[in-house]
């Protein structure tokens, strides 16, 4: 009996002492990464990029969305909205939240009718029910075009209304949202790493070139 609580006593004291040597290791191993620069850097990057990701998703589940921000890239609806503005869209909405009219009427925005792959974004200008489909059509127009769009837009085809316009923000999505603008980044991110990790390369390369050869030590 004695002999099972000695046990007993002697297992509960050397499991602290486990847990509290694996959480040494661990933050020894964690002030190695941190104090090796080219692994800071490389894990900096990796946070950040997280960072956007989760971003996007928090917006799209709390904006009801998969499009929360978008950005014209055309003047259709100049002065209201500029090229390279930021909007905040807002989704999950029923036909019947949208208001249309040729003045005032919700800015819409939705999957290209011609089949292109950048959403539109025009003002909701007329709208009615369809009863043999069960749901809402609208008429569109940008407030910088003469006539309204040739095409109508289903209820099931809209991602969302404008809800806000954040100027200029945009633009950084449009230059780099590209093939160009991805070489600009990946360019960056290597002149990040050398840079920040400089002096260790030069003092690699300087230990290199500094070894004398057999000649040398001869001589």
């Amino acid at each position: 009996m004695n002999t099972f609580i000695s046990k007993d006593i002697l297992m509960r004291k050397t499991i602290p002492r486990l847990e509290v040597m694996g959480l040494s290791n661990l933050l020894r191993r964690a002030r190695f990464v941190w104090s090796n620069r080219l692994l800071r850097t490389l894990l900096m990057l990796i946070m950040l990029v997280m960072s956007v990701f989760i971003f996007h998703r928090i917006l799209t589940i709390i904006l009801k969305t998969e499009y929360p921000l978008s950005t014209p890239e055309s003047w259709s609806m100049w002065p209201t909205i500029s090229r390279g503005d930021l909007l905040v869209i807002q989704g999950g909405l029923r036909g019947e939240d949208i208001r249309a009219d040729p003045k005032d009427g919700d800015i819409i925005v939705f999957k290209d009718p011609r089949g292109g792959s950048i959403p539109i974004v025009h003002r909701a200008i007329y709208k009615k029910y369809d009863e043999s489909r069960g749901m809402w059509f609208f008429k569109t127009k940008g407030d910088n075009v003469a006539h309204e769009d040739f095409w109508i837009v289903w209820e099931d085809s809209i991602y969302g209304k404008v809800i806000l316009i954040i100027p200029y923000l945009g633009y950084i999505r449009i230059y780099l949202g590209n093939e160009r603008g991805i070489a600009i980044i990946t360019i960056l991110i290597i002149a990040l790493l050398v840079s920040e990790n400089w002096d260790l390369i030069k003092g690699k390369l300087g230990s290199r070139g500094g070894e004398p050869n057999n000649d040398q030590k001869t001589s």
